[in-house]
């Protein structure tokens, strides 16, 4: 079986670019420029020095003793939690900032959820003195205040979406408008692996630092560079996309996704795209989508932003149709239960989206001669009002 994407930006039976004409300069330019400007070594030298100087790559692989002996087996967290910005997504601006100065973009567009992205995207704009302007659900703007204030601060313009859902699927729906009207000097910078080839591609060997270190990191450790499982939250999916990248061919690891069950998926407030999911096409790509009968995509639901959306990257609805992954989900609750739980055994915060994949540990069967890495993507500072919420 073959998980890598092939030429026609297809994981298998997924992916793609299914664009109007009116895209299809923007897309095609940068499908022609990408893969040679971000193989290029001055691209590398550069892109992995800002990893290390700015960023603070690598991040650490921590053993999580105590949380390793309540589930009597090696539990490890590759801490993306520890980046600047707080989470993974800044992987991914650093690479894509680079990427559109070589194209000679000089206004930067964006779509965020839990605003994680869109502060990683102010970021690197605010660092290469570009035009940030980025598209957000107006609900999202509520619940992620912090982050919309920090955007801000960074000099993002931040739009809000105020259709549909006024969620991450309004807000991608809103960037793609902007870039249609404005292709000559626009970049879109997406978040995730989803939209149209070649972004899920490009997104996820951005990310794949995370499971570049992870190698070396295990061989030190434990004299093995691989795991006996990894674990991570998958919404669109670009923190697992990174995670698994190094070991998809690798059948020794098994790759554990989880996703967002929000109240359960016997009900309509899910996120849990494969279990409640059809084949269909969103945002430019073919993948697996919560939609009804006539095709309308239907409204997902977590109490995670950055989980609240209809669809799944291509590469991850491949690696379940496969069989190759497997992809259990987490309710609210369960999520809200690890995250409580990692803080007192830990002292660690963490994101929403990473305590679904924490969550996992309670789900899987595992024994004390195993390693299991858990994908930390997000520090929990974005999610403070929703914990002090829950406490009460």
């Amino acid at each position: 079986m073959n998980y890598k994407i092939n030429e026609q930006g297809f994981y298998g039976d997924f992916g793609g670019a299914f664009i109007p004409e009116m895209l299809y300069h923007n897309v095609n330019e940068l499908k022609e420029n990408y893969l040679q400007i971000i193989e290029s070594d001055d691209f590398q030298e550069e892109f992995k020095d800002l990893l290390k100087e700015y960023v603070g790559r690598p991040t650490p692989l921590y053993f999580a003793k105590r949380l390793s002996e309540k589930y009597n087996t090696n539990v490890f967290l590759k801490r993306e939690d520890l980046n600047h910005t707080g989470a993974h997504k800044i992987n991914n601006t650093i690479g894509q900032i680079l990427l559109a100065k070589r194209m000679n973009k000089k206004r930067i567009i964006a779509e965020t959820g839990a605003g994680q992205h869109g502060v990683a995207t102010a970021t690197v704009c605010a660092l290469m003195n570009l035009k940030c302007i980025i598209y957000m659900g107006e609900i999202d703007i509520k619940r992620q205040a912090p982050n919309v204030a920090r955007m801000k601060m960074l000099g993002a313009e931040v739009r809000p979406a105020t259709s549909g859902s006024k969620t991450l699927k309004d807000a991608t729906n809103e960037a793609i408008r902007d870039w249609i009207a404005n292709p000559e000097d626009t970049y879109y910078l997406i978040g995730s692996v989803v939209g149209p080839h070649p972004y899920p591609d490009m997104v996820a060997r951005f990310q794949s630092i995370i499971s570049e270190e992870m190698k070396s990191q295990l061989m030190a450790k434990t004299g093995r560079d691989y795991p006996d499982k990894i674990i991570a939250c998958v919404g669109g999916g670009s923190n697992a996309a990174g995670a698994f990248y190094h070991y998809i061919d690798n059948e020794k690891v098994e790759l554990i996704a989880v996703e967002a069950d929000g109240l359960g998926i016997e009900t309509d407030k899910t996120a849990a795209t494969t279990q409640v999911g059809t084949e269909g096409i969103i945002h430019g790509s073919k993948t697996l989508l919560m939609q009804n009968s006539e095709g309308q995509i239907t409204e997902p639901h977590s109490i995670s932003a950055g989980l609240d959306y209809p669809g799944v990257g291509p590469l991850h609805a491949h690696l379940f149709k496969s069989g190759r992954g497997t992809f259990i989900g987490a309710t609210d609750k369960e999520a809200l239960t690890a995250a409580y739980q990692l803080t007192k055994l830990e002292g660690i915060i963490p994101a929403l989206e990473s305590s679904h994949a924490l969550a996992a540990l309670d789900k899987i069967e595992c024994n004390s001669t195993e390693n299991i890495v858990i994908n930390l993507s997000g520090r929990g500072d974005k999610d403070m009002e929703t914990y002090i919420r829950m406490m009460q």
